[in-house]
Order: C-alpha cells, then structure tokens, then sequence
C-alpha cells in the first residue's frame, strides 16, 4: 500500500494541466474545501462555468474503486450522487474527478441546529435513498465486482475480523494501538461470535454513509446529495448502519429511523457497536486518519451493548 503526497503544495501545481488533458477545458480557479479519511477535495470552475469536484487520495488505486462504487450505488438510489468525469494516476497522484454536488456535509455543526421537525424529515428521506441500495440483492457476498461468500459471517470473518484482529495485535504487542482497546476487541469478538449465525442477504451497501457524506441544503436540512462511498460491498444491510451513529449522527435520529422501517434482529445494536468499534481500528490499517473522539465514542457505545446483551442472554 502505498501512501501518496496529496498536499496543496504537490497537487495545486499539476491539477490545472491534468484536468485541461482529461477534460480539454482550462481551470479557471482551484481551491480546497474538504477532506476525509482517505482524501482531499478540491473544487474546481472550469472555462465554460463547469463546476467540478476533484478527489485526490492517499492511498493509489482508491479512485478506480470509488468511480466503480460511485456507478453502481447512483444506478440504485434516487438520492443525487457525484457522476465520475475521469480518474488519474501517476507515481505520486491518485484522482478522481467528478461532478460538483450542492449542498454541505451536515458535519457542520450548523444542522444541529435545526428543529425537530427538520431532522427527522432529513432522516426519513436518507433511509429511503439507503434502502433504494438495500432492495438490490446478490446470491454471494463480496467485492461488487466478483462475490464468492456464500454467507455474510464467512465473509465478515474472512475478510475483516481475522485479519483485523491479526494485525492490530501486532501494533498493540508494539506499542501502537492500546492494549485496552485490544482487549475490548478480544472481549466482544467472543461475543459476536458466540451469537447464532442467522441466515443473511446479501445487499448492495454504500458502507460510509455517517453525516460526513450526507449533503444537505444549509438553510432546510432538506437532503441534496450522497457522496463517498468507501468499501461498497455485497453485505447483510446490518454493517451499511454503524456509519449512521458515527460522529453526531444520532442527532438526526438516522439509525433510530432505519430500524423503524426495515425491523431488525434482537441482536443489531450490538452488532452494529461492534462493527463500528472494529471499523474505527482497522483505520490504523488502512492509511486512513485516526479519530480519537470516535474512537473513544464507539467503544463506550460497544461496552454499553455488551453489558445489555450478556444481561439478555
């Protein structure tokens, strides 16, 4: 895995040469707005008034992986989301260009401000574009492009609790990630997988969708576009829910409202800790930036479901 330069020093030089290559259109401004775990956005206004959005990464070849994630969750959602206008790569430079969406991430602690009455409109209408998602199915679960699981727990195991929990023991025996935390991981990775493995389908999945990448109209709360989907997958719709709760997401009683239209096992609110919780360290793994407050949330919220959960059972 490489991890790239994707500073304003590197990248502002060379992005108005690459965009006129890809898009045969000069760029009028440039200018930084946002970034995430994985990238910098920058927006750009282009000769003939285009706007632009263009995405450089820190870890190569997450362009290609988002422009595909991009098509197929936009094809199955009637919420608004980024068009692909063209990825680029060289040594040093990973970048996915796309159309500019309006809106703010409701990040911006201005939406908190907003009534009741807002939110909870805001809510209904991001579990109906998740559920548009959520109605696709596949009989394998997996990468988008080629699903070999036949069960959800296979995958989830194979593919992230192993590995995972591998890795991060590594860095805890190195001083690098704390031995408590690797403890509660240990703890309620006994859990999860003592629980009974019920049957799953496997759905179409954004996989990030915390209010981060939720657009929204700064004025209304009213919902305008879905952004950035990172690890899109065939999944059980459980592991699109964790994101929800992330940040101030409980705020917009998004989870709240999910479970009220699509009803879940008994077994979901810890689950959906776990995942998050496990998330949220695997950070560490994947180049993405660390989030001590989210950390230290999630695992709170993780400690508090086990609790509830070894008094149910």
């Amino acid at each position: 895995m490489k991890i790239l330069d994707n500073s304003d020093k590197h990248l502002l030089p060379i992005l108005p040469d690459i965009i006129c290559e890809k898009l045969g259109k000069k760029a009028e401004s440039i200018k930084f707005i946002g970034g995430g775990s994985f990238g910098r956005v920058y927006k750009g206004v282009l000769s003939d008034s285009q706007t632009i959005a263009v995405k450089a990464y820190r870890v190569q070849g997450s362009q290609y992986e988002e422009a595909e994630q991009l098509k197929i969750l936009s094809e199955n959602t009637a919420v608004r989301m980024p068009e692909v206008l063209f990825t680029y790569e060289d040594d040093n430079t990973a970048i996915l260009a796309m159309s500019f969406v309006d809106g703010q991430n409701v990040l911006n602690p201005v939406f908190l401000l907003k009534a009741k009455e807002q939110k909870q409109k805001f809510a209904e209408d991001v579990i109906s574009g998740m559920l548009g998602w959520h109605s696709v199915t596949n009989n394998k679960f997996g990468a988008l492009s080629e699903p070999v699981y036949d069960s959800w727990y296979e995958y989830y195991k194979t593919e992230k609790q192993q590995p995972w929990l591998k890795a991060l023991k590594e860095l805890s025996d190195n001083g690098k990630f704390s031995k408590k935390s690797m403890q509660l991981l240990n703890d309620a990775t006994e859990l999860f997988n003592s629980l009974p493995e019920e049957k799953r389908e496997a759905v179409l999945i954004h996989a990030d969708l915390n209010i981060m990448n939720i657009m929204a109209d700064s004025k209304t709360l009213e919902l305008t576009a879905f952004i950035d989907p990172c690890g899109s997958i065939w999944a059980d719709r459980e592991y699109d829910l964790f994101q929800l709760r992330n940040m101030w997401g409980d705020a917009y009683f998004l989870y709240e409202t999910y479970k009220k239209k699509c009803p879940l096992s008994e077994y979901t609110d810890f689950r959906v800790a776990y995942y998050a919780s496990m998330h949220e360290a695997a950070m560490r793994l994947k180049g993405g930036l660390i989030m001590p407050l989210w950390e230290i949330l999630n695992n709170a919220r993780l400690k508090k479901e086990m609790k509830k959960l070894k008094e149910k059972i």
